[in-house]
């Protein structure tokens, strides 16, 4: 038998798919768009595809992100925090805190020895630093979201952003660029500023994490210069997990393994 885990995100659908063992079979991510229930319906018709496996083979499906009450077939829906504590934990075993960035919102996760959620923070409604965030500052600056990612490499300034609103940054990287700033300072401006907003968040729940193990998910963790900037900010290396995007969808699939295992007989 299979568990599938779905984490139905702002930007995008994660689906998770995992053996009796706890082996990811197959895994994807889809853009959520405006109607998440083709999305959901899209994210399972690929991971099933992938693995060749039919649906009646599924013996527990458990959804996370905001969008969980939309699946209808689900043994339980858990919440984002659990979710990627758990999956975090079964990649990168003994992670003491998990910085998540995701299409909308920002957390952070204190984990205990066992794995287990001591604490955790998430930011206000304002999405200042997450993925729809780098979208409007990628259109700003003219290059895709691949390009931004690695575009502050070459820059050698310590250039700082005055806003992290999304509406007055786009503003200013515009003014910026029309004053002939380089579009390489300008992005690790915008780099520096994400990990200033990520690093109060995580002294919110570690006053001091320099030396912590840390780790990162969401889809914001596929962005070097944002990963970079953050270590600088902290202190202290940030290890990446395989696929930081689907740690959450892991993690509900994981949680749906553990309790169909948990069920007598």
């Amino acid at each position: 038998m299979y568990y599938l885990g779905l984490d139905i995100g702002s930007l995008s659908c994660d689906a998770v798919l995992l053996d009796e063992e706890a082996n990811t079979v197959a895994w994807t991510v889809v853009p959520t768009g405006a109607r998440n229930l083709e999305s959901i319906a899209r994210a399972r018709a690929i991971v099933l595809s992938d693995a060749g496996v039919d649906s009646k083979e599924i013996a527990a499906v458990v959804a996370t992100g905001y969008g969980r009450a939309r699946v209808e077939d689900k043994l339980a829906a858990v919440t984002e925090i659990t979710c990627h504590a758990r999956g975090i934990t079964h990649q990168l075993p003994g992670t003491e805190l998990l910085v998540d960035i995701g299409g909308q919102d920002s957390k952070a996760i204190l984990l205990d020895g066992a794995g287990k959620v001591a604490e955790f923070t998430m930011n206000d409604k304002c999405a200042a630093g997450t993925g729809r965030f780098l979208e409007a500052m990628a259109r700003a600056l003219e290059v895709d979201l691949e390009t931004l990612s690695n575009l502050d490499v070459e820059a050698t300034g310590d250039l700082t952003l005055s806003s992290m609103c999304t509406v007055f940054a786009e503003s200013e990287v515009v003014s910026l660029i029309a004053e002939g700033t380089p579009r390489a300072e300008i992005a690790r401006g915008l780099n520096r500023a994400i990990a200033a907003r990520t690093q109060s968040l995580v002294k919110r729940v570690e006053r001091n994490p320099k030396g912590r193990r840390i780790a990162m998910s969401g889809g914001v963790a596929r962005n070097p210069g944002v990963v970079r900037a953050l270590a600088e900010a902290i202190g202290s290396e940030i290890t990446l997990p395989d696929h930081p995007d689907t740690i959450g969808a892991l993690g509900a699939a994981l949680i749906a393994r553990d309790r169909m295992n948990r069920q007598p007989g």
